[in-house]
C-alpha cells in the first residue's frame, strides 16, 4: 500500500470518528426536541420518510392480493374499521378528532385519501415503529386484515349516510379475538345495535315501568311493595311503612314516622341516610 492511499485511508477514519463523535454528542445533549407538537426538521424528516416507504414498498411488493371487491369481504371489513381505525383516519363526515389533531407525523384521513392495498395490508398488520400505528397482526388473522383493506378501498367514495348503513350491516367489531368493548367513532354516532358481539343475550336495557332485579351498584333494589320482604339489602329486618311503626329501624334508632302528620302533605319521607 502507496504512503498517499494509506494517509488518505487515515485522514478518512479521522473524519469519520469525528463525525460519529459529534452525532453521539448532539444525539446525547438531549437538544433535539423529540416533541409531537414540533415537527421534525427538513432533513430528519426527508430521511425517516424515505426510510419509511421504502421499507413498507419492499415488503409490500411480495404480497398477493385476494379479490378485494367481494361485498361480504367489505361489508365484514366495515365493522372493524369503524371500531378500530377511525380514531386517528377518520370516516366520511366525520370531524378530526383529538387523536388525528395530536399524532405526528399526521395519520392520513382514508375517506378522502386513496392508498395501495397491498401497503395498506402491510402496515395494518405489523404496524409502524415510533408512530401512532399499531400492530394490528398481534391480534387479528390476515383474513380480517383484508376485509379491512377491502372496506378502506371503498371508503373515499362513501357519503357519511352510506358508510353508517354499511357498518351498521357489519357485524360490528369482530375479528375472532382481543376485541374491545363497543365504539361509537363519529360524534353523535351512537354504537349502533349488534355492532358489538360481544353484548351478552338479554343484556339490553332496562324496559320501562319495569325495574331490573338490580341497581347499578349490582345490589338488590329496595322493595316498598304492600307486602315487604323479609330483609332488606343488608340482611336486617325491612322499613316498616304500617300505621303502627316499629320499634327500631335499620340502624337501632326510631324509625320513620310515617303516621298521619307525614300523610298529610300526601308524600310520605324516608330519610336513607341511614344505608
Amino acid at each position: 500500500m502507496s504512503l498517499m492511499t494509506r494517509k488518505s485511508l487515515i485522514t478518512l477514519s479521522m473524519l469519520g470518528g469525528g463525525a460519529l463523535a459529534l452525532a453521539g454528542g448532539f444525539i446525547w445533549s438531549g437538544l433535539y426536541n423529540i416533541g409531537a407538537d414540533d415537527v421534525h426538521t427538513r432533513p430528519v424528516y426527508a430521511v425517516l420518510q424515505m426510510l419509511r416507504e421504502r421499507s413498507i414498498e419492499v415488503r409490500a411488493s411480495q404480497l398477493k392480493l385476494p379479490d378485494l371487491s367481494d361485498p361480504a369481504r367489505i361489508k365484514q371489513g366495515a365493522g372493524n374499521f369503524n371500531a378500530m381505525c377511525t380514531g386517528c383516519h377518520l370516516a366520511p363526515g366525520m370531524p378530526e378528532t383529538e387523536l388525528s389533531k395530536g399524532l405526528y407525523p399526521t395519520p392520513p384521513n382514508l375517506s378522502t385519501t386513496a392508498v395501495d392495498p397491498a401497503e395498506a395490508f402491510w402496515v395494518t398488520k405489523h404496524g409502524i415503529k415510533a408512530s401512532g400505528m399499531p400492530a394490528w397482526g398481534k391480534s387479528m388473522d390476515d383474513e380480517y386484515i383484508w376485509n379491512m383493506v377491502a372496506f378502506v378501498q371503498t371508503l373515499p367514495s362513501l357519503s357519511p349516510e352510506q358508510y353508517r348503513l354499511t357498518v351498521a350491516s357489519s357485524g360490528g367489531h369482530s375479528h375472532g379475538g382481543g376485541e374491545s368493548g363497543p365504539h361509537a367513532a363519529m360524534p353523535g354516532m351512537e354504537a349502533m345495535e349488534g355492532m358489538d358481539h360481544h353484548d351478552a343475550p338479554g343484556a339490553g336495557p332496562h324496559e320501562a315501568g319495569a325495574p331490573a332485579p338490580h341497581d347499578d351498584a349490582g345490589k338488590p333494589r329496595h322493595s316498598h311493595d304492600t307486602a315487604p320482604a323479609e330483609h332488606d339489602d343488608t340482611g336486617k329486618p325491612p322499613h316498616s311503612h304500617d300505621a303502627a311503626p316499629a320499634t327500631h329501624d335499620d340502624a337501632g334508632s326510631p324509625p320513620h314516622d310515617h303516621g298521619t302528620a307525614a300523610a298529610t302533605s300526601g308524600t310520605a319521607v324516608e330519610n336513607h341516610s341511614g344505608h
